[in-house]
């Protein structure tokens, strides 16, 4: 089973600015991408990446992996409705993926942004410290009220459920005050 587990991030000053002006040329290209899915009617990931990458790459100077999280963000928004063109706010979410991003410990996480990789101090309650070892794949920056985190997949093993053999219902009525599925008043 899926899980979301929102984890605070505790950047330094060079850290929160930087990470600010990845969000905002991310969803930039976004805006761009967005605009070449909705002239051309694309929302088929590959498809789109084919036309964009390299223009994309050289115009706003992200990595080759932030590029291709560009595109795939433009496409499932554009698959959501084809009618309009999906636009992007300058601090929306940006998903890194194991590629761009690592976890240190349960202190710190390795971010990418434009000027280099960010060792990033990272709070964990007690509650997430006991699900941290399920942590898998990417997780969502997300800058609200000026203050970052990341919202990370928890992949959780699904709780077993018993059979029941047997039960007991209780209706609750006015003439009996209560009547079990056996029929006993």
């Amino acid at each position: 089973m899926k899980l979301t587990l929102a984890v605070v991030l505790a950047p330094g000053p060079e850290q929160h600015a930087a990470l600010v002006a990845t969000l905002e040329r991310f969803n930039a290209a976004c805006n761009a991408i967005a605009e070449v899915a909705f002239r051309e009617h694309l929302a088929n990931k590959i498809a789109l990446q084919k036309i964009v990458y390299y223009d994309v790459r050289e115009r706003f100077r992200l990595s080759s992996q932030m590029t291709v999280r560009a595109i795939a963000k433009v496409a499932e928004a554009y698959k959501r409705d084809k009618t309009i063109r999906p636009t992007f706010r300058p601090h929306g979410a940006l998903t890194y993926d194991e590629r761009i991003m690592s976890w240190k410990g349960l202190e710190h996480v390795s971010l990418l942004a434009l000027d280099g990789r960010h060792l990033v101090a990272c709070h964990f309650s007690p509650y997430q410290q006991a699900r941290r070892d399920f942590l898998r794949g990417q997780a969502d920056l997300i800058l609200r009220d000026g203050a970052f985190y990341l919202y990370a997949t928890l992949e959780v093993p699904e709780v077993p459920t018993n059979d029941v053999g047997d039960f007991l219902g209780v209706d609750l009525g006015i003439v009996n005050i209560a009547t079990d599925s056996d029929a006993t008043v």
